[in-house]
């Protein structure tokens, strides 16, 4: 049994001649056609838009607009590395980005591998149906759940801890517990959406695999580690890639909906701070300073971690 499945090389494409690079795209014209709408859309709300950023050195003015508004360079990103609490946003992103990666990531892979051991398929729509549906409700009905089941009064978990003699606890009103409630409603929420990428890379496998294995007498587990994992481990770096690029941008609703004055300390992320600076106080060069910042290290991130994934995994997104 092949103890190591390698993933399949890339396709390139050389041309001699410009010809023959004009001939190739006459053949695949479709492709390029269908392909047409994704670059449209990125180019108007993806790449123009970034040429707002320059506010972010300037005294950005609603009605002078960006021509009339004064600039002052670095002014802004000065403000915002000197003023005390950005530095407590910053480590609560973070911190919860570190959290999402670490406990969030890994479970929409140990749920695809499970669902992909069931062997009854009436359970197993069943199972995917379920695990899928939560992705389809939104941050505020998401929210107005977890509160519920969390009340002090009312709520089934300090009802449950009442039975073992714990007082109820206040859980959304505590700031050592909002970083747990953040990462757990999400893995909620979004894992059974995840495993979808997962369980499609699972079912392009070749099954000739799992019979040579079975011949050779190797179990179910051993079967997983040996030839499902292996072969699902470009998709599973490409994701990891596309996480790290987010890391900084863990959600603005996600955390807004159970942010209270209680638990802001360790709460607050760079995502509701700039709601709050910049519509809210109508600080819009400051606020797009930060967001330019997180911008910035979210490339960095993305550009280190495609490199060390090349060299160690020979997968990258580019």
């Amino acid at each position: 049994m092949a103890s190591k499945i390698q993933p399949s090389d890339h396709a390139m494409y050389t041309f001699s001649t410009q010809g023959q690079k004009w001939a190739f795209m006459r053949k695949h014209w479709p492709i390029y056609v269908i392909s047409l709408p994704g670059i449209i859309y990125f180019l108007l709300f993806k790449y123009i838009p970034l040429l707002g950023s320059v506010i972010a050195f300037q005294n950005y003015n609603i009605f002078k607009g960006i021509k009339g508004s004064t600039w002052v360079g670095l002014e802004h990103f000065q403000r915002m590395f000197a003023y005390t609490d950005f530095l407590q946003i910053l480590k609560n992103t973070i911190i919860i980005g570190i959290y999402d990666i670490c406990f969030a990531f890994p479970v929409p892979i140990v749920l695809a591998l499970l669902i992909n051991e069931v062997r009854i398929m009436a359970y197993k729509r069943i199972v995917q149906t379920v695990v899928y549906m939560p992705h389809f409700l939104s941050w505020v009905i998401v929210g107005g759940v977890v509160v519920g089941v969390l009340s002090p009064s009312t709520g089934i978990v300090n009802h449950l801890l009442s039975l073992f003699g714990v007082e109820p606890i206040y859980f959304l009103g505590e700031s050592s517990y909002i970083r747990t409630i953040l990462i757990s409603s999400g893995i909620w929420k979004d894992s059974g959406w995840g495993t979808i990428i997962y369980l499609a890379a699972i079912a392009g496998i070749n099954p000739d695999l799992y019979e040579a294995a079975q011949i050779d007498g190797a179990s179910r587990i051993r079967q997983v580690f040996s030839i499902t994992i292996p072969s699902i481990l470009p998709t599973i770096v490409i994701l990891f890639l596309l996480q790290i690029g987010n890391f900084l941008d863990f959600g603005f609703e996600r955390v807004f909906v159970f942010l209270n004055p209680l638990n802001n300390e360790n709460g607050e992320i760079i995502d509701t701070f700039v709601y709050r600076a910049g519509l809210v106080d109508r600080q819009y060069s400051y606020t797009t300073a930060i967001g330019l910042f997180k911008s910035v290290v979210g490339l960095m991130l993305i550009m280190l971690s495609n490199t060390f994934s090349k060299k160690m995994t020979g997968e990258g997104l580019y």
